[in-house]
C-alpha cells in the first residue's frame, strides 16, 4: 500500500492527457504485439542472411504492422498536447486569460 501511495502520481499521470487519449496510454500492447513478431521472425531467420538481409525483412514486418494500427482517438488533440495545454481528469483546463476572453 505504501508503494501505490508514494508512486500516485505516475500512477494516474494519464488524467493529465485528454479523455480520448486514455485507452491508448494505458495499454502498450501494439508495442509488445509489433516487437514479438519482429523478434520472432529474426530468431527463425537468424542463419539465413546477412545483417541488411534482417533490417529488410525487419522494415518490412514493420511495415506490414503498421497497415494494421489504429488511428489515435482524438487525434485532433495532440496539436493541443503538444503544445504543452493543461488538461485535468480529461478535461482541458482554462487559466484566467481563456475564461476572461470567452
Amino acid at each position: 500500500m505504501e508503494k501505490l501511495k508514494k508512486d500516485r502520481e505516475e500512477l494516474l499521470a494519464f488524467y493529465d492527457f485528454p479523455a480520448e487519449h486514455w485507452v491508448h496510454i494505458r495499454t502498450t500492447n501494439p508495442i509488445e504485439s509489433t516487437f514479438s513478431t519482429v523478434r520472432l521472425r529474426t530468431k527463425r531467420a537468424r542463419n539465413c542472411g546477412s545483417r541488411e538481409t534482417t533490417l529488410a525483412m525487419v522494415y518490412k514486418l514493420l511495415g506490414t504492422a503498421q497497415k494494421k494500427w489504429k488511428r489515435l482517438k482524438g487525434f485532433a488533440l495532440l496539436t493541443l498536447v503538444v503544445n504543452n495545454v493543461k488538461f485535468k481528469d480529461g478535461a482541458q483546463v482554462l487559466d484566467e486569460s481563456d475564461r476572461n476572453a470567452a
